[in-house]
């Protein structure tokens, strides 16, 4: 039985709040997909990267943003919200805006721009599309995070094997997203530590 985004999702959503802290893996929950690296105490921040010129303030608080873009290939990202400890950040608002199936950023509205608040146990996810490639740039998606009261980490996310990620001056395997194909879509994964 091939696994699909939901499946996955409720796997995610449902992992124990104690073993996600400590091994930020699927390991139980979900055995096929590749354990993250383990977390330690002492845990490097999550590395920064310019936010582009497409972000735009006051995104809505939404995380299911695949109606924007119906034709696109589906994708569910999701991680937690750490701190360098590992502990689990409940209240952190994580912001995502990206690229359209065809690379196109929206700069009227709000289309694939969403953000939402990390649950209890810091955990955060989007439904949405694979970003298309456009010129000088690897497929990649834009996400400001933020502790309650904290500063802001400003990133992007990066899928693997892309042929253009040797060439974007930006990419960093740090900022790999773990990623697992469905029956639906794909499943991401990136746990943020700030």
């Amino acid at each position: 039985m091939s696994s699909t985004r939901r499946s996955l999702l409720t796997a995610f959503l449902t992992l124990p709040l104690l073993e996600a802290a400590r091994t930020r893996a699927f390991a139980q929950a979900a055995p096929e997909l590749p354990l993250t690296p383990a977390c330690d105490d002492g845990d490097e921040p999550t590395l920064e990267r310019e936010a582009g010129p497409f972000f735009k303030p006051n995104s809505p608080l939404n995380r299911d943003l695949y109606p924007d873009s119906p034709g696109g290939e589906r994708i569910t990202v999701a991680g937690f919200v750490l701190d360098t400890r590992c502990r689990p950040l409940s209240g952190g608002l994580v912001e995502i805006w990206h690229a359209d199936e065809n690379g196109d950023y929206d700069s009227v509205g709000f289309r694939l721009r969403g953000h939402q608040f990390s649950d209890t146990q810091g955990r955060w996810w989007f439904n949405t599309i694979v970003p298309a490639l456009y010129p000088g740039r690897t497929r990649h998606f834009h996400f400001k995070v933020q502790r309650p009261g904290g500063r802001i980490l400003t990133t992007q996310l990066y899928f693997p094997a892309e042929p253009r990620n040797a060439g974007d001056r930006l990419f960093d395997e740090a900022l790999l997203l773990e990623i697992k194909q469905a029956g639906d879509g794909r499943f991401a994964r990136f746990d943020f530590v700030i």
